[in-house]
């Protein structure tokens, strides 16, 4: 069996990915920084190391490889700087693209964020809207998505821009377990926000289908219903058995903290997401898309409600002793 090429397999997408591969028996090859720790991933993870075989970051030196599918995973969420977002989101994984034989079908996983917020007056943003990232991290998608189609126009290649994505082995909801296990959950505006979500199965069933397309995209997934960042909080709180209320903290006080979180190291590496640039996400009212255009394309559909993704990603906090 040709084997699949996963990168970010350490990560939280392409760590589930990857287990998905090699429960079905399909060997992976995995570029990674820190071979150590994928290793060790595997042996808590019980997976077989034959199975995987790491590769070195630098694609330079991946030798004659010959898989005949990649999924393309890995990227920087969290950076100072754009040029630090741009360095890996879009140049090293041009550089991967080009060390991939041409007859591979890559699926590329980008971001809601490369499109930007539902448009003002819009229940959902479609591919038909016009992109408007609001961050650094999503002008970083939106390029690498651009220079895909520049540099590798007739490729077989397929780019997804997933939202929120929720489950086990995410630690970026670490936080909000956290938050919501506390006696006040403070929530961002005195309005209610909407978004859409997924849970990283339902993430990996859209990779896996969108192998059968030899359509471009870029295809927004989301569930068929939003939920609110009141339903998320209570959402977690009842996963984590917290007994608080909610807050609403009108933005400006919100602002004034991301101000002061970008200003000390120690509170910026704490809470990576409220640095003013990845701030500017927190501040529209709506993230939902429609993901009408790849359902019908590929037949997928989202299945993972809320209070299950939750209930997944705090069991694994759990078992990993950080809750």
């Amino acid at each position: 069996m040709s084997p699949l090429l996963i990168t970010g397999s350490t990560g939280f997408v392409g760590r589930t990915l990857l287990l998905r591969a090699v429960g079905a028996g399909t060997p992976v090859l995995a570029p990674v920084r820190d071979a150590a720790k994928l290793r060790a991933q595997l042996d808590e993870e019980k997976v077989p190391r034959e199975l995987v075989t790491p590769l070195p970051a630098d694609p330079r030196a991946w030798g004659a490889i010959h898989p005949d599918r990649a999924v393309l995973c890995a990227g920087v969420l969290f950076a100072r700087s754009r040029e630090e977002y741009i360095r890996t989101n879009v140049d090293w994984n041009l550089e991967v693209m080009r060390a991939l034989p041409v007859s591979c079908h890559t699926v590329v996983l980008s971001s809601q964020s490369a499109g930007g917020p539902t448009p003002l007056g819009h229940a959902s943003r479609s591919e038909a809207d016009p992109d408007a990232p609001v961050t650094w991290y999503g002008e970083s998608k939106r390029e690498l998505e651009r220079e895909l189609s520049r540099e590798f126009p007739r490729r077989r290649l397929t780019i997804l821009r997933p939202p929120m994505i929720l489950g086990a082995r995410d630690s970026a909801t670490l936080p909000l377990f956290k938050m919501a296990r506390g006696f006040v959950r403070p929530k961002p505006g005195l309005r209610q926000k909407f978004y859409s979500f997924l849970g990283v199965e339902d993430v990996v069933d859209a990779i896996l289908a969108a192998f059968s397309l030899d359509v471009r995209g870029p295809f927004y997934l989301g569930g068929e219903a939003p939920v609110s960042d009141l339903q998320l909080l209570v959402s977690a709180a009842r996963a984590a058995g917290g007994k608080g209320f909610t807050l609403p903290v009108p933005q400006v006080f919100v602002r004034m903290l991301a101000l002061v979180v970008d200003a000390v190291p120690s509170m910026r590496r704490a809470t990576p997401s409220l640095t003013r640039d990845r701030a500017r996400e927190i501040w529209p009212d709506r993230w939902v898309v429609d993901a009408a255009a790849f359902r019908g394309a590929a037949g997928w559909r989202a299945t993972i409600t809320l209070d299950r993704a939750l209930d997944e990603a705090f069991a694994w906090f759990r078992q990993q002793h950080l809750l």
